[in-house]
């Protein structure tokens, strides 16, 4: 029996992959096991290549495999595409109706079976993703009636007939590879898992939520890949909250609908990706002038332009820190699991409000839609501060005087009011301003708001704003990464331990303001530092130079053909880079 196993589906867009995969890792996640999916898929509706690859385990990962063991196929295209990855003695399971072939070269065994002749003699080839599946489970020997559960709460809400449709395809599809493979093939039988359903979900879903436990009430925000999810996710939640989603006309309008927003005193939030974050520049620059906390995720993407925008990417750093005009305060913060998604939207809110400052969260494709086992979450962390809000009455106002809003308070962080407040008028304009407001081009006064602003994040640390894992006093190589290559990392780091290469992983959680002084003693102590990030430019590395130096020892692993770093590639160039 083995403790984890790699199984894809591949076929053209639109024929039933992903629901497919979403019913196939539904039910092992009911049997316990630990689940790292990564999702290939084209940018149209329909159409174009498109495949779902699924880690499973009886131990937790975080990080898609390096081979495969099965490969479920739809059409030649996906077997010619993917098989390379099959380890010798893999596994196709393919649709008979394409008169499926092995590349040559490729060590595999080949089920062909009548997937879409079995769903139409049911009534729809909308149901060879159904035969498709129980044929592929069948062969892992697992129960199907874990599997049928999991059929039923797919389809339940179509009626029993159609549950009974998609269960009798589930069952064709496993008699006849069953029949044809003479039983459950013994190689790729899984020790049992612990039996414990866990989370399940991307992080999209876990930064919708966490935003939700924030207090947050209105999503404003215009779609885009591969942030969609974050809205189709609250426009089901936050209603049962008293919130709302509002889709706006484009991204500036959504940024500027969350600063008013939030003036207003609503925890609201938005979220794009690279080309949308490009539109909210100067809001942005809004923000950071009128004082006005400010949430934004930001997803990353390839680029530039439409570039690649299903595909993963970690190139806008420079853009995240840098894009806007002038100088202001702003913090970046870079989650690189799924927990982390949900916590650190409450701790973004809380430092937007604390601060009164843009936060942006930014992810990456892969930890954004790639779906995984997530460990419970603990809501009795979930703590809300929102600053100097005032909350009780205002002491009335001297004669032709206004609320000082931008007081130079000693800390850098005046008071704020709600809009409608007894004794708290004052204005708001993004032009500079004096404490109350009113528009004011002194050279004095500007100096000193400027102080004011840029001081407000001094020694600001969110929580594990560098996350390191250093077990070697002086190691061969120190790895520096961000976002979701920290499971990969790991797990190459294992292999590199084993061929006696001594390593420390420091995964970078603030991007800005950056913690020097936390990373600077974790690069004195390395021989090497190897910055590994998804873009062309080393954008993270130019980042480290930037704050603490370095230059002689950094060296880039970078890696932008659209998809994320396996484990044999960061071992391979960490062994070269020796």
């Amino acid at each position: 029996m083995i403790s984890q196993l790699s199984w894809k589906i591949g076929g053209q867009q639109g024929e039933g992959v992903e629901s497919t995969d979403r019913i196939f890792s539904t039910a092992l996640n009911r049997l316990g096991y630990y689940l790292y999916g990564y999702r290939h898929f084209s940018s149209r509706i329909k159409g174009g290549h498109t495949n779902n690859k699924i880690r499973i385990s009886t131990a937790p990962i975080r990080a898609i495999s390096d081979d495969l063991d099965i490969l479920v196929a739809f059409d030649q295209e996906s077997i010619d595409l993917n098989a390379k990855e099959l380890r010798p003695g893999g596994v196709i399971v393919a649709d008979a109706k394409f008169s499926p072939t092995v590349p040559e070269g490729v060590d595999a065994r080949l089920f062909a079976v009548p997937i879409t002749a079995m769903a139409e003699e049911l009534g729809t080839s909308l149901m060879k993703n159904m035969v498709a599946s129980g044929a592929s489970w069948a062969l892992l020997g697992l129960p199907l009636e874990v599997f049928n559960k999991a059929v039923e709460e797919e389809f339940g809400r179509k009626g029993p007939a159609i549950v009974e449709k998609n269960v009798e395809a589930v069952r064709r599809g496993a008699e006849f590879v069953l029949e044809q493979a003479g039983g459950p093939l013994e190689e790729f039988r899984l020790e049992a898992a612990d039996g414990k359903m866990k989370l399940f979900m991307i992080g999209n879903e876990a930064m919708g939520l966490g935003s939700l436990a924030a207090g947050c009430r209105l999503m404003s925000a215009y779609p885009i890949t591969p942030a969609s999810e974050i809205m189709e996710y609250l426009i089901k939640k936050l209603p049962k909250f008293g919130g709302t989603v509002v889709q706006t006309e484009d991204e500036i309008a959504a940024v500027t609908m969350a600063i008013g927003a939030n003036y207003a005193g609503v925890r609201t939030m938005t979220a794009s990706a690279g080309p949308g974050l490009s539109l909210m520049m100067e809001a942005i620059g809004l923000a950071g002038m009128t004082e006005t906390p400010l949430v934004i995720i930001d997803t990353q993407r390839g680029g530039p332009s439409t570039g690649l925008p299903t595909k993963q990417e970690q190139s806008d750093i420079n853009a995240l820190i840098y894009g806007t005009h002038g100088e202001i305060p702003k913090v970046v913060i870079a989650p690189s699991t799924i927990e982390e998604c949900f916590y650190d939207m409450i701790e973004a809110f809380n430092v937007a409000e604390t601060y009164q400052v843009p936060v942006i969260v930014a992810t990456d494709l892969q930890l954004s839609l790639g779906k995984q086992s997530c460990e419970p979450l603990d809501y009795e962390r979930i703590v809300i501060e929102r600053g100097k809000l005032a909350r009780e009455e205002l002491p009335p106002l001297e004669q032709h005087t206004l609320f000082k809003r931008y007081e130079f308070a000693e800390d850098g962080i005046s008071p704020r009011v709600l809009p409608g407040a007894k004794n708290g008028i004052h204005h708001v304009t993004g032009v500079e301003h004096d404490q109350e407001g009113r528009p004011s081009e002194s050279a004095v006064n500007r100096k000193k708001m400027m102080d004011k602003r840029l001081g407000k994040l001094s020694g600001l640390r969110v929580a594990n704003a560098i996350k390191a894992d250093a077990p070697h006093a002086e190691p061969e190589l120190l790895i520096v990464a961000m976002g979701s290559t920290g499971g990969t990392i790991d797990e190459a780091r294992g292999r590199l331990s084993g061929d006696g290469v001594a390593t420390n992983h420091v995964t970078v959680r603030q991007l800005h303001p950056f913690p020097s002084e936390l990373l600077a003693p974790h690069m004195k102590s390395a021989k090497k530092v190897v910055v590994l990030e998804n873009n062309a430019t080393g954008q993270l590395a130019n980042l480290i130079k930037l704050n603490i130096g370095g230059h002689d020892k950094i060296e880039n692993v970078l890696k932008y053909d659209g998809t994320p770093f396996l484990p044999s590639e960061i071992v391979k160039a960490c062994k070269e880079l020796r």
